[in-house]
């Protein structure tokens, strides 16, 4: 275990993180071409790389939380929720 204690909140507090950080990076989260090809090219300003490898090392901890959660018998909320269905 990595030291979670509340789940919900370490995952409401990363999406939130990341969030900000694909904001940051111009990249929509629902669409997966947009956010791989965001942290397949590096950048050439500092601050626009750092933005880019932050969201990366954010999703990264995401999966880990995740797949801790489900070793644990929880199931993690999706990073974006789907929209109701009218």
């Amino acid at each position: 275990m990595s030291g979670f204690e509340n789940y919900p909140q370490e995952l409401a507090d990363l999406d939130r993180e990341i969030r900000h950080y694909a904001a940051v990076c111009g990249v929509d989260l629902v669409n997966r071409h947009e956010v791989e090809a965001c942290l397949r090219v590096h950048h050439e300003d500092w601050a626009s790389d750092k933005a880019r490898e932050t969201l990366q090392g954010l999703l990264i901890l995401r999966i880990k939380v995740e797949t801790e959660m489900i070793e644990e018998g929880m199931m993690p909320p999706p990073l974006i929720p789907t929209p109701p269905q009218s």
